[in-house]
Parts: C-alpha cells; structure tokens; sequence
C-alpha cells in the first residue's frame, strides 16, 4: 500500500513538469548529415524587442521608404516576435528587421537616376554577422493577402564588385507572397542593377498556409547551400556561394510601394495581419 501510495505521490508532483514538456515547442530540425552547435539565437522571450541583436531597415537603394517603419511589430509575452501590416490615414506599414547594414541603409541618390555608392566606412556597426553554418526560423504564415515576408541573408558589401564571392550573396531562406502557402528560395547576386543575377527554387508548394508553425533553414558551407523546409529537404544549389560574413533580415513589405502605391488589394484585407515569429537559430557545423 504504502509503494501505491508514493507511485500515486510522485505522479502529482511530476505532473507540473509533464505539462511544461508538453508546452515546450519542438527542437530545431537540424540537418542530420552533421553535427551542430549553437552560436547565436532570439527567442523572443519578454515583451521588448532585444535592440543588441536587431536594427531597422527603412531605405531602399539609398532612398527611405515611408511604409518601412520601426514600430510594425510586437513581441507579445509567449515567446513570439509579431510582424504586422497595419493601416493608418490610408497608407500601409511593416518594418523589416536586420542585424547588420549595407548600401541600401544609407541615404544617398534616388534609386535609379545615378550609379549606387557603397559609403562602406560610413555604415552603421553590425550586431550579428556570420559566415557558413545552418539558419533557421520557426514562423507561422500571414493570413491577408497584399503583403509579403521573407526570412534571408545578406552581406554589408552586395554587389561592391561582381565577384560574389567577395562582395557576398543574397540568400532567401524563405519568401511568402501568396496566401495560399507558396514559398519561394533564391540567391541573388552582383548587386541590383544591370548586372543582377540569380538563381531560384521555383515555387514550393507544400500546404504551409494551415495556420501552424513551420521550420525554414539553410545549410550554408564553402560547397553551396542546402535548403529546408520542416526539416526536409526542398532545394540545393552549388553557388556561387558567398565566402563573406554577412546578417540576418527578417522582414515584411506592403504589395505596391516600389510602384508607387499600395495595391489595392490591402483596401480588402482585414488589418492588422501578423507573420508570426517563434524564434531565428544559427548553427555552427562541429567538424570533428
């Protein structure tokens, strides 16, 4: 009686933790081909945003944009960062978060009536910046349609030479611009203008707008990079490959306003809508 007794005891004193386990959200899904260590990462726990880890971009090419704006967000108190798009006096506003600069941070010309400048001596110090290893995100997809999210990388000297290699690579880890759960990976490089180049996935279909969670990464190394989604994977490509450190951008843009104007699609769209952030994890490769 008495072993019943302790057995019956020892389960009501476990049962807090049981119900902690449950609540605690799934472990990165690492790519299983190496081993993996933590280097850096932002749970979003709290109710203010970490401003050691994040910045904001809110020019385009050396020209501010309006709608980019640095209150587009809220850290909501459960472990989730809150990218929104909202509505105010008729205009529509997101930010874009990053932990490091480039070109596009300064003000400078107009975009498009002169060359692009690189005032590399002039940018603002980066908070985070990396090269190689494995980036994921955990996020659930916005539900309006008349705006986009991405999750990517980018380095502080893009398209400063056309050798890649050097001046870096633009890597969508992941982009979402229609609400039927399309996701689109690429790489860009040699800069914007005329000598823009790239490479993409295609769109990916997988479902993903379900109103769940889901994991995106990608495996950066000297070979190419390898890319993730829930932890398998959906897209590979040799490079070139960026041989640069270089920062984190998660973001969130209005359709329309490099045109000019909003799309009129955001007049239909029930704002504010959220892309959920539960957390941004880098990995380094444990070479043995």
């Amino acid at each position: 009686m008495k072993t019943i007794i302790n057995l019956i005891a020892t389960f009501f004193i476990m049962a807090p933790c049981f119900s902690q386990l449950s609540s605690i959200p799934p472990k990165t899904q690492l790519p299983d081909d190496k081993n993996w260590k933590l280097v850096w990462s932002d749970e979003f726990n709290g109710k203010v945003l970490d401003t050691t880890k994040w910045g904001f971009r809110q020019h385009i090419m050396q020209t501010r944009h309006e709608t980019w704006t640095d209150d587009a967000y809220e850290i909501d108190g459960e472990g989730n960062l809150l990218l929104k798009a909202y509505e105010k006096n008729g205009e529509y506003y997101t930010s874009q978060l990053q932990t490091g600069s480039n070109f596009m941070d300064r003000p400078g010309d107009p975009y498009g009536k002169s060359k692009l400048t690189w005032p590399i001596a002039n940018l603002e110090t980066s908070k985070f910046l990396h090269k190689y290893g494995y980036y994921e995100i955990r996020c659930k997809l916005p539900t309006q349609e008349g705006w986009w999210v991405a999750f990517w990388l980018q380095s502080p000297t893009i398209g400063a030479s056309l050798d890649p290699l050097a001046s870096g690579v633009e890597i969508d880890i992941m982009e979402n611009f229609k609400r039927d759960g399309t996701i689109r990976q690429n790489i860009h490089w040699n800069g914007y203008g005329k000598n823009h180049e790239h490479e993409g996935s295609g769109d990916i279909k997988l479902g993903l707008n379900d109103n769940a969670f889901h994991t995106y990464g990608v495996d950066w190394s000297p070979t190419g990079y390898v890319f993730y989604i829930d932890g398998k994977e959906t897209w590979r490509v040799a490079g070139p490959v960026s041989h640069q450190e270089q920062f984190i951008l998660v973001s969130a843009e209005c359709n329309g306003y490099r045109n000019g104007a909003a799309s009129s699609i955001l007049k239909e769209a029930k704002l504010p809508d959220y892309f959920v952030v539960d957390y941004i994890r880098v990995y380094d490769e444990i070479n043995y």
